[in-house]
């Protein structure tokens, strides 16, 4: 099983797809897309066929190309990884730390499917998904993405602590695009199961995460924003931006973070207040009190330390 946060703020621990469900979401959409195929090559033959047999091949090909493979490549793009089948059987195509995929994605996976499904009629797909522990073929493995399964019993899912309300929008201005895909898993893993982390080993980790992300981003942390809080605050901050590429978040504040304007809950599902700071590492504002609801407790820190282990309480 792993565990992978969707890049649209959701919190959720997905399991890998197996080859029995993924054969059978691949299948129904061969069905279709066959199906469609063949209507679209009555309408052409019908269409075409005062042309002679030349242009009536290359017709063919073309539309070969376009309902066989472009179809899937633009179904999986404009629905960020669900296809016919997928939907069908409650999958979906993420990337390796769980984000949504893009067209770069889908085109990779759609390419290489066209020799692993298509021209071999699926063995090496199938022998791809038996070979990987998480159950990818090889158009997963060039891509970068993994297919998981979306419909989990309830109470399955782990909880990340979102940042606290004091640093909604601090971490703004930071230049996230250095960061690697491998770092936000493993602080994504850590938000996680810092509870179950011994006081001082968590302390450590958070950290080195953090030195890790002031690395990439060129910026320092905060003197006062605890390792484990810096590492919540400039998640939510990336987990927001994708929430605006995947859905198009319109103006105002950071989609995601509960500003005005954004449109989108905060990570978790925990509504954010409106903060009313600008981008960068602004002094925090009162907040209006937020309505009582039980949340994990963050360790404590070790012996000799003067912030908390997880920072999650405003600075003083």
């Amino acid at each position: 099983m792993s565990e992978l946060v969707t890049g649209e703020a959701v919190a959720l621990e997905l399991r890998p797809a197996r080859l029995p469900s993924r054969a059978l979401a691949v299948l129904l959409d061969l069905v279709v897309a066959l199906v469609v195929y063949l209507v679209v090559t009555v309408a052409l033959v019908a269409a075409t066929s005062s042309l002679d047999e030349a242009a009536q091949v290359a017709l063919s090909i073309a539309c070969f190309l376009l309902v066989l493979v472009g179809g899937p490549i633009a179904v999986e793009t404009l629905s960020h990884g669900r296809s016919l089948g997928k939907l069908a059987f409650g999958l979906r195509v993420v990337r390796d730390d769980g984000g949504p995929i893009r067209f770069r994605h889908a085109l990779v996976r759609g390419a290489v499917g066209v020799v692993e499904i298509l021209m071999t009629f699926g063995v090496v797909a199938c022998i791809a998904s038996l070979v990987s522990e998480r159950g990818r073929r090889l158009g997963d493995v060039f891509a970068g993405t993994l297919v998981v399964r979306e419909r989990l019993p309830v109470g399955r899912g782990q909880f990340v602590p979102p940042p606290p309300p004091w640093l909604a929008g601090r971490f703004s201005g930071l230049d996230l695009s250095g960061v690697p895909d491998g770092l936000w898993l493993a602080v994504r893993q850590y938000l996680t199961r810092m509870q179950q982390l011994d006081p001082q080993v968590g302390w450590a980790m958070a950290e080195r995460l953090a030195a890790d992300l002031t690395a990439r981003t060129g910026a320092p942390v905060p003197q006062d924003v605890p390792p484990a809080a810096y590492l919540a605050g400039v998640l939510h901050e990336r987990q927001a931006r994708e929430a605006r590429r995947a859905f198009g978040g319109g103006g105002g504040g950071p989609a995601g973070s509960g500003l005005p304007g954004s449109g989108l809950p905060g990570v978790g599902g925990t509504p954010v207040p409106s903060a009313g700071m600008p981008g960068g590492y602004a002094q925090p504002v009162p907040q209006p009190p937020v309505p009582p609801f039980q949340q994990p407790q963050p360790p404590q820190p070790p012996a000799g330390h003067e912030q908390p282990a997880t920072g999650f309480v405003p600075p003083a």
